[in-house]
Order: C-alpha cells, then sequence, then structure tokens
C-alpha cells in the first residue's frame, strides 16, 4: 500500500463497531467493516471511479435507513468526489467517490450496508460500462420463477450474440449485466434493453411484464426492468451486503449455477470470502470488452 493510502487509513476513526445491525443473527457495524476489508480486492473494481448514492442504514437492518446523494460538508478531504448537475433537486450534487479501501471503509462507517455505484464513471459519465437487466418479482413470485426468468433472458441476449453475466441481487431478484466498454450512450443502451425485456415477456406472457407498477402489475408478475439503464441510477454492485435478514451478499454467478433449488440467502457475509477464493470474480468480464450493440440489435430483428 502506498504512504498515502496509509495516511488516509490512520484518518478513518471507526465509530460504533459494536452496534448490533441485524438483531436476529447478532451481526454488528464492526461485521460490515470487517467484510469490506475482506473482499476490498474484488469489490473495488465495481466501485472505483464511480459516483456512490449511499444508502445509509446507522442503526442497523430494523431501520428504513435513508439515501444521501451529496456528501455535504462532512466527508473528508482525501475521499475523492463527483460534481454533477440533479434534476430532481434542481442543484449541483457532489457524489462522493469510492477508489481504495480507506474510502470504502469510511463508507460502512456512515453505516453503508450496502454499495451503490453508478453505471458509469466519472472518465466518461455519460457511457456506461455495462446495460443491466433487472428481474424483480412480485409478492407472489417465487425464487425459481426469477430463475426461470432470468435464464429467459440469456436466452435473448444469447440470441442476440451478447455475452452476459449474472448475479443474485442479495434480495429477491437477480440482475443480467452485458458488457459494453463505454462505447454507447445511455440512451442507446436504454433501447437495447427495452427490446430485450420486450422479448422476454413475449417469451414468457404469464409472467414476466414490463409493467413496472405494483398495483397494475398484480402479485404474480416478474417486473423486467430495463430503466436502470440511465445516468445516476444505481444498484447494489457485485459483492455488496444488502441489508436484509441473513447479511446476503449480491454474488456472482455461473450460469450453470442458476437453476432450481438456488436460493440468494445461501450467499452471505460468512461465506462470500471463501467462496471468492474458490471460484475468483466470475463478474470480471463486465469490464471487459464489449459487445458490439448494433449487430445485437439486428440480430434481434431491430
Amino acid at each position: 500500500m502506498s504512504n498515502d493510502k496509509t495516511k488516509e487509513d490512520k484518518k478513518n476513526v471507526f465509530t460504533h463497531a459494536d452496534k448490533i445491525f441485524w438483531p436476529v443473527e447478532g451481526y454488528t457495524k464492526g461485521d460490515v467493516i470487517a467484510y469490506y476489508n475482506s473482499v476490498y480486492k474484488y469489490i473495488i473494481k465495481y466501485l472505483k471511479g464511480r459516483p456512490e448514492s449511499l444508502y445509509r442504514t446507522p442503526n442497523g437492518i430494523k431501520d428504513k435507513g435513508f439515501f444521501q446523494k451529496d456528501a455535504g460538508g462532512d466527508a473528508p478531504d482525501w475521499m475523492a468526489k463527483y460534481p454533477s448537475w440533479s434534476e430532481s433537486v434542481q442543484k449541483e450534487v457532489n457524489y462522493l467517490v469510492c477508489n481504495n479501501k480507506a474510502s470504502l471503509l469510511y463508507l460502512a462507517n456512515l453505516g453503508c450496508i450496502e454499495m451503490n455505484p453508478w453505471n458509469s464513471t466519472v472518465e466518461h459519465p455519460d457511457n456506461p460500462d455495462y446495460m443491466i437487466i433487472d428481474i424483480d418479482p412480485s409478492e407472489k413470485n417465487t425464487y425459481d420463477e426469477v430463475i426461470e426468468t432470468a435464464l429467459t433472458v440469456k436466452l435473448v441476449l444469447d440470441k442476440a450474440g451478447a455475452v452476459s453475466f449474472c448475479k443474485t441481487s442479495g434480495a429477491t431478484g437477480m440482475h443480467v449485466y452485458v458488457p459494453l466498454g463505454a462505447k454507447y450512450a445511455y440512451e442507446q443502451v436504454r433501447r437495447f434493453a427495452e427490446k430485450v425485456a420486450g422479448l422476454v415477456c413475449d417469451d414468457l406472457p404469464s409472467l414476466a411484464t414490463l409493467e413496472r407498477s405494483l398495483s397494475k402489475r398484480g402479485k404474480k408478475h416478474i417486473y423486467i426492468d430495463f430503466l436502470q439503464n440511465k445516468i445516476g441510477s444505481t444498484l447494489a454492485c457485485a459483492y455488496s451486503l444488502r441489508p436484509r435478514p441473513g447479511a446476503p451478499v449480491s454474488t456472482p454467478l455461473e450460469w450453470k449455477e442458476v437453476k432450481k433449488g438456488l436460493r440468494p440467502e445461501q450467499f452471505h457475509i460468512r461465506n462470500t470470502l471463501k467462496r471468492l477464493e474458490k471460484k475468483g470474480d466470475l463478474f470480471a468480464g463486465i469490464l471487459k470488452k464489449g459487445i458490439d450493440m448494433e449487430k445485437c440489435m439486428q440480430r434481434l430483428g431491430t
């Protein structure tokens, strides 16, 4: 570690490490900090250079928590920040950017159980590094139905000639990513994602929907969310903890693992590092050479 990073680490003062974040399991804020310290070398590539939407749960998972996008005046000087105009609040927002271990542990100490980076970096903010299909089940859906939907997404992407990578959301859904190499604007990517989502719904008419509203889609339809492909939109990244019972982790999978019987709670704070040491980083491909999106669109008939 460089001298600069050593100085940054020394500036991190961890507070209330013994605070219980998971009342049933007994996991503490200190366990969150220790987890991120242990997986740092794997998770940092999905955070570095990316503005972060902070979801803070400083009182643990029983508290609703809150989102914070603007760093405000409390963030340390050594932590990177990225100014970006926000249409929703009509002002410039200074996002925190997690570029090193000290920054990651600083966020954990703020009570950020999960990490939510942008799809693009500060170097090319208008061009995402990947496309995301967010498989979002309703109340009555089973996880086996989520798996069926994810495999259908893969089939559509295979037809398009697009390589894809899958991970559990760490909650009830799944995320499918397609590498883009930052070659396309968000609007182009959203159109491709919408085409893929529509074809999935065509293949699974009784299960999948493009209806975002829970009240309108009912309790038995899985929403194929293509709208995550816009600037500033965030999801929990690979290897992020989630503030849910059992301390689950959003975990990359081999496609052969995506089969009936898989459950997201299999992957959690206590076994993620061991899995990483055994299988390596299964998600690294999302940051490598991107697909030719125009050719993929043509193969899908557009």
